[in-house]
C-alpha cells in the first residue's frame, strides 16, 4: 500500500514536472520569436496551474497519454512567420527530450549511490525515473500530426499549400486522437486485468509510442552507459515505463 502511494505521488508530480516545462517552452519561445500573447495570457510562467487541461490531465494519468492547455499565440507578430511558427512548435519537445537527458543519469545516481532511507530513496528513484519515460513519451507524443498536438503545428510551420491532408488532419484530428486513445485505454484494461494478451498486439498508439521510444532514448541510455561504465542492457532495466 506504501509504495502504491509513493508511486502515485511520483507519477503526479512528474506528470506536473512534465507537462509545465513542456508549456512554459512554448511560450518562452514564442514570446522571445516576437509574440506577447502567451504573457499576456499569463501563460509565461512556471505555475502548473496555468497550463493544465482537465481532459489530457485525466487522460494522461488514466492511460498515459494527454496534453496541456495550448499556448495561444498570434503568429502574424513573429518577426518571422514560418521560422517563428516552427521553432515555438518544436519547443516543447525539444525541452522534453533534453528534460529525459539531464533527468535519467539523476535516477542512476539515486538508484546505485544513495544509501538508504526509508520511501525516500524508492520515492526519488520513482520521481527522476518518471520523468525520463514521460519525457519521451510526452515528446514522441506530442510529435503526431494531430491537431491540437505540437505535430500538426510543425506541419503547418512547413506546410506552404494547406491542402486536402492538412485540412483533413486540422478538422479531425482531435477525434483520430481521442479514437486512438480510448483504443489503446480498451486494450490495456484487456491485457492488464482480463488477462487477454492478445490485445497488447492491437494497441496502436501503444506500439507508436514503445517503437518510438526505444530509438529515442536510445542515444541518452548510450552515452550515460558509457559514462557510469555500465553495459546499456543495465542502464535499460533500471526503466520504468
Amino acid at each position: 500500500m506504501e509504495s502504491t502511494l509513493i508511486r502515485l505521488l511520483a507519477n503526479l508530480l512528474a506528470v506536473t514536472v512534465v507537462l509545465t516545462l513542456h508549456e512554459f517552452a512554448h511560450a518562452f519561445v514564442a514570446y522571445r520569436c516576437g509574440d506577447p500573447t502567451p504573457k499576456l495570457a499569463g501563460r509565461l510562467s512556471l505555475n502548473p496551474l496555468r497550463h493544465f487541461d482537465p481532459i489530457g490531465l485525466v487522460l494522461f494519468a488514466l492511460v498515459g497519454f494527454g496534453w496541456a492547455k495550448p499556448v495561444p499565440i498570434d503568429p502574424n507578430n513573429f518577426k518571422h512567420y514560418r521560422l517563428g511558427l516552427g521553432l515555438t512548435a518544436s519547443a516543447g519537445v525539444v525541452v522534453n527530450y533534453i528534460m529525459a537527458f539531464l533527468f535519467y543519469p539523476i535516477a542512476l545516481v539515486i538508484i546505485n549511490f544513495m544509501p538508504y532511507v526509508p520511501f525516500l530513496k524508492e520515492f526519488l528513484f520513482d520521481f527522476f525515473s518518471l520523468i525520463y519515460s514521460m519525457s519521451l513519451g510526452f515528446c514522441v507524443f506530442n510529435l503526431l500530426p494531430f491537431y491540437p498536438l505540437d505535430g500538426f503545428r510543425i506541419v503547418d510551420a512547413l506546410n506552404k499549400r494547406r491542402g486536402k491532408i492538412f485540412r483533413f488532419l486540422r478538422q479531425y484530428g482531435y477525434w483520430i486522437l481521442i479514437g486512438l486513445i480510448a483504443e489503446s485505454f480498451l486494450c490495456r484494461i484487456f491485457y492488464d486485468y482480463l488477462g487477454v494478451a492478445i490485445m497488447e498486439n492491437f494497441d496502436i498508439l501503444g506500439w507508436i509510442m514503445k517503437f518510438a521510444i526505444k530509438y529515442l532514448g536510445f542515444p541518452i541510455l548510450a552515452i550515460w552507459s558509457l559514462a557510469f561504465g555500465v553495459p546499456v542492457e543495465t542502464i535499460w532495466s533500471y526503466l520504468i515505463w
